[in-house]
């Protein structure tokens, strides 16, 4: 049979509300789990909460008084009231603890479970031939490791954390208020074991109750051929480690590729420029040009004009998943056209022009020249 509501807070039937108030806070402060070690003292703590519940409200109250426990059986379900004007014992009893609010069947998701570490996110600049080729790379990351002396549980070796007596262990606390307008229930983040639903009291040396440390460490990470600018890549278990059990997040490698003096990109193309003579450019030649590769010799045929596009074939950036399969590197020819020419060489230029039908004269000279290239 459940105990007389009024001989639990330790008052008489006809008590007034403010001495129901203080009988309360009386009894809550001795029997609070958390400055109340004894054997008991919470289910002794749940139930003055319980008949305040009942006994501070005149509607339940009444119907307490004339019909007993059955008459407000359902009350719990409510959950506690405001206890707004209790002064600076509201800090202790801000929220509504809801391990206590009569059992009304409402399921609350406990947050002491295991919980993901968080993603890290690296910024890494490569050169353009690191880009292109690839290769191994060291780097050095900051992050979270479980603590390997209280295996990540914060607790000190030879003991464990405890469910929160405050919200018992739901992570969550609930007020409710009540207003000539209905009753509000708020739920929010206990301030006790701050979400948790664990409170550990003796905190590990190591980690200092965290279960985790920042450790700095290298890595040897694989970048793969034909990477570029915003390429994004994964290295799994290398963010933050998990709380509680809970896996490691991952560490997420953003590559920015430096700008090259001689090379450009466009896709898996490879560009660049070389400049000729216009002697090279009419007669033709044979050249060795800068690759990717190294030096590969190219042929320039007769008669080649300026901004000529040449193309080496699979000398470009290798496909992003299938190196095999490359682009090419394409080549624009510039023609070097002399502003000034030896005595030696004008002569030969002049007979060039009479051969041709061409007027030649004071700047004239690279007039021909010029459509020798049209």
């Amino acid at each position: 049979m459940a105990r007389d509501y009024y001989e639990i807070l330790g008052v008489s039937r006809d008590t007034d509300k403010e001495d129901l108030k203080s009988a309360y806070r009386r009894l809550a402060r001795k029997y609070h789990p958390d400055v109340n070690k004894e054997p008991g003292a919470e289910e002794r703590f749940k139930e003055i909460n319980r008949a305040y519940e009942v006994l501070s409200e005149p509607e339940t109250r009444a119907r307490y008084d004339r019909f007993g426990e059955q008459g407000v059986s359902g009350a719990g379900a409510q959950g506690f009231q405001d206890f707004g004007d209790m002064g600076g014992f509201a800090d202790l009893f801000e929220s509504i603890f809801s391990g206590f609010a009569g059992g009304a069947g409402q399921s609350q998701r406990r947050r002491s479970g295991p919980v993901r570490g968080d993603d890290l996110r690296l910024d890494l600049k490569l050169d353009f031939r690191e880009a292109v080729f690839g290769g191994e790379k060291e780097i050095r990351i900051s992050h979270l490791e479980t603590c390997d002396v209280c295996n990540g549980s914060g607790a000190k070796p030879g003991t464990r954390p405890r469910a929160c007596s405050t919200c018992s262990g739901s992570g969550q606390v609930r007020r409710v208020t009540r207003t000539p307008f209905g009753s509000f229930t708020q739920v929010s983040t206990c301030p006790t074991c701050n979400g948790t639903g664990m409170v550990i009291e003796d905190k590990c040396d190591a980690c200092e109750g965290k279960g985790a440390n920042q450790v700095t460490k290298k890595l040897k990470i694989t970048i793969p051929a034909g990477v570029d600018n915003g390429t994004r890549l994964r290295i799994s278990n290398e963010g933050d480690a998990g709380m509680r059990g809970g896996a490691p997040g991952d560490l997420y490698v953003y590559l920015f590729v430096n700008e090259d003096e001689e090379f450009q990109r466009d896709g898996i193309n490879v560009l660049s420029e070389i400049k000729v003579s216009y002697l090279q450019a009419i007669l033709g030649c044979r050249l060795e040009v800068d690759t990717v590769d190294g030096p590969v010799e190219m042929i320039i045929p007769p008669g080649t004009q300026p901004n000529t596009v040449m193309k080496l074939e699979n000398r470009g950036v290798p496909r992003l998943g299938n190196p095999v399969s490359r682009g090419d590197h394409m080549i624009t020819i510039l023609i070097d056209i002399p502003t000034k020419v030896t005595p030696d060489e004008r002569e030969l230029l002049e007979k060039l022009a009479k051969i041709k039908g061409e007027r030649t004269g004071k700047g004239g000279l690279e007039g021909f020249l010029g459509k020798l290239f049209n």
